[in-house]
């Protein structure tokens, strides 16, 4: 089982995907909570040149609650980071995290039924694009 989930979006721009992106995510719960601008971020840090590439921070209030309230700690794994990245052909991938695979390591059985709801949430997500 892979960390993350993802999709190869053809002929198309990060740009113009991150509207439907975050459309898709609306018609699950989620919204943005933060945003990472990686093309942004490395030309200014370390002067180095990327394709664009942004990481979302995805959240469902109602999952966060409902995982906050089993597990407190698992703050630290949120939220749900959802990856656009140009390929430099002319497609851009889209992926999102794996929350089973990332939430594995806690030992609380009550994470993984959420954890699980949230993994379907996200797939929906992608099969939509």
């Amino acid at each position: 089982m892979n960390y993350y989930q993802s999709k190869i979006i053809a002929n198309t721009t990060v740009e113009k995907l991150r509207p439907k992106v975050e459309e898709e995510l609306k018609k699950v719960g989620f919204g943005v909570l933060t945003e990472i601008d990686i093309q942004k971020t490395m030309k200014k840090k370390l002067n180095k040149e990327y394709l664009p590439h942004l990481i979302l921070g995805a959240c469902s209030p109602v999952y966060a609650d409902k995982i906050i309230s089993v597990e407190p700690h698992i703050s630290t794994l949120l939220p749900c980071n959802v990856t656009l990245r140009d390929l430099g052909d002319g497609n851009v991938e889209v992926s999102a995290m794996n929350p089973l695979k990332a939430m594995q390591a806690v030992k609380n059985e009550k994470v993984k039924p959420i954890a699980e709801e949230v993994q379907h949430q996200l797939s929906v997500v992608l099969k939509n694009l």
